[in-house]
């Protein structure tokens, strides 16, 4: 699958720049653009990849202050700038357009479903939005912005890939460590279901006998709303049936303890890929597995493949679509009302500091 990444904030051009050097560092070439938008200057200068400032006229490149309402002005008044940017990147060869954000900061959270809605407006291929939900350790206000962000990108998104932070983040993470740590992750799950059906060897061997393309994924896709990305991987034996358990065993780990929203197992459509040596791949345990997840999610449209890869071990790699019916996404929304409603009372509660002195008996100098 051919794309164009569009990173929004300091949290998406972070994550675009991660997928788009795990594709160079593997030669999938499925990532044939990436941009990083933001409103803070400083957030810029260490990405690799191209950049765009917007908001100059009114925040000097000082960033929003996560005042996410600010953020969706700013990209509306320079929609056309990112656009234009955007025009010799979005070529016919683009397949989708992911709009990768921060759900809970400030630029991230106000500016990407602007720019999802000016994309599609302007492009006929699917605009994606690859949001990350915040820690349940970060604040309030990154728990209201997220709330209002992915209410507003799933309703103008194609689909909207969620990836939630407390997933996949250790115990013992510190707080930069386990943004890259999880960052890493994002891409490599992320990175190998765009590359599903890209790579393939040119003398014919590495052919998949079942191929997983572009049209599979869209198709996955298509329910819109809310999806989610698993993965898992283990040794793969020399011979075919050898791996039928260990195909079943990482579709079930993809789902149940690898997926970047956990407990989201009720879904509209699957797909499952299996990666691996194409000699090491089993037909059987594939079909099995198909129909376990069809079982687990409900779904009646569990679409699935190869993905031949050079390596000693077979991975499963899982893609859920529809999947916003889940506890996790529940519990999140309830979280984000709780804390808007906290908000909400502190602002009432809070008193005006000029108030002690409504003193008739004192005159004021004007």
């Amino acid at each position: 699958m051919k794309v164009v990444l569009v990173g929004v904030g300091q949290a998406g051009g972070k994550v675009a720049t991660a997928l788009a050097e795990f594709d160079a560092e593997m030669g999938f070439d499925a990532v044939r653009g990436a941009l990083a938008v933001n409103t803070a200057e400083a957030d810029l200068r260490s990405l690799p990849i191209d950049t765009l400032l917007i908001g100059q006229s009114r925040v000097n490149g000082h960033g929003v202050g996560g005042d996410n309402e600010l953020a969706a002005s700013l990209m509306d008044e320079d929609a056309t700038e990112v656009l234009d940017a955007l025009s010799g990147r979005i070529t016919a060869e683009a397949e989708a357009i992911f709009v990768v954000a921060g759900l809970g900061g400030g630029t991230g959270s106000g500016g990407a479903p602007v720019l999802v809605r000016e994309l599609r407006r302007v492009h006929d291929v699917p605009v994606y939005a690859l949001g990350v939900l915040p820690s349940r350790e970060e604040g309030a206000l990154y728990q209201v912005n997220a709330g209002r962000s992915l209410k507003t990108v799933v309703r103008e998104a194609d689909a909207t890939l969620l990836v939630d932070n407390d997933a996949w983040r250790a115990a013992d993470d510190s707080v930069g460590s386990g943004y890259d740590r999880i960052n890493r992750k994002l891409a490599r799950r992320v990175g190998l279901v765009l590359a599903a059906g890209e790579a393939t060897g040119e003398d014919g061997r590495d052919v998949p006998e079942s191929v997983v393309d572009t049209s599979e994924v869209i198709q996955t896709l298509r329910a819109g709303g809310i999806a989610a990305v698993g993965y898992a991987s283990a040794t793969a034996a020399p011979e075919a049936e050898e791996n039928i358990s260990a195909v079943m065993s990482t579709t079930r780990k993809a789902v149940m303890t690898g997926l970047s929203l956990p407990e989201a197992t009720e879904a509209d459509a699957a797909l499952l890929v299996a990666a691996g040596e194409p000699d090491r791949i089993p037909r059987k345990g594939v079909e099995r597995a198909r129909r376990w997840l069809e079982e687990e999610t409900g779904s009646a449209a569990v679409r699935g493949g190869d993905f031949p890869l050079s390596s000693d071990r077979i991975a499963a790699i899982v893609l859920l679509g529809g999947v916003e019916r889940s506890a996790r996404v529940e519990t999140f929304l309830e979280r984000a009302r709780e804390a808007a409603r906290e908000t909400d009372e502190l602002e009432q509660e809070r008193s005006d500091p000029a108030a002690a002195f409504d003193n008739e008996d004192l005159d004021g100098l004007f």
